[in-house]
């Protein structure tokens, strides 16, 4: 079973960025980073120029999850400093998603549609043939450290049947609580794409190098038992 490794760079030691930086680029797949504006989030995260600062010190694609009230306000700022793929609400692009999926496609770039938890893959509907990956939030965005909520296992398994049906190419990427106790079930639902934070990756006073060799063997485990 494939899977890719998107660190989130929100959870990043910052007194140590190049260094962990630098061990990410050996070993993870993307960059994940999360813009936050405090408003539709009541939390503030990376930004515009912390991709500036970072892009010449990785060949990683480099994905963004916007999590703001007006997402064209920076999308092609995002673009000018070397972003690979933005990621938006679905519930704030409603009334201009067509425009705004086109927008990003017009630019080279991905484009991916994030599920809140409350949120409904029949949303996708209308332009699911148009994006390259759908994020299944599986706890509330805006706060590293949450509680797990276990029926977005059932939305995972859901979104990949409709995936697999519709013989769509899009990812399908989780964000929220992907750790030992819950690569199981997230993998086994359909999950391609991990979002590691605190709970599975970034690990206060403990080196990246130890905390990615343990995230790797719990990986390999639950598929083992999957």
């Amino acid at each position: 079973m494939k899977y890719l490794i998107s660190p989130s760079l929100m959870c990043i030691d910052m007194m140590k960025v190049s260094e962990q930086l630098s061990f990410l680029n050996d070993n993870a797949d993307m960059l994940h980073v999360d813009i936050m504006d405090g408003h539709y989030v009541k939390n503030l995260a990376l930004s515009v120029d912390f991709i500036r600062q970072i892009k010449p010190y990785t060949q990683l694609p480099i994905d963004v999850h916007l999590m703001v009230e007006h997402p064209m306000d920076f999308i092609d700022d995002l673009i000018s400093v070397g972003t690979d793929s933005i990621s938006l609400h679905a519930e704030i692009i409603s009334s201009y998603a067509f425009r705004v999926i086109s927008h990003i496609r017009n630019k080279g770039k991905k484009v991916g549609i994030v599920l809140n938890p409350a949120t409904s893959i029949e949303v996708l509907n209308p332009y699911i043939h148009l994006i390259d990956k759908v994020t299944v939030m599986t706890v509330d965005p805006g706060y590293a450290g949450q509680a797990f909520i276990p029926e977005m296992v059932e939305k995972i398994y859901a979104l990949n049947q409709k995936k697999v049906e519709g013989n769509y190419s899009f990812l399908i990427e989780v964000d929220g609580s992907c750790n030992k106790n819950t690569y199981k079930a997230l993998l086994k639902a359909g999950g391609q794409v991990l979002i590691m934070g605190s709970s599975g990756l970034f690990k206060k006073g403990i080196p990246l190098s130890e905390t990615w060799q343990t995230m790797q063997e719990d990986i390999l485990t639950s598929l083992n038992y999957a």
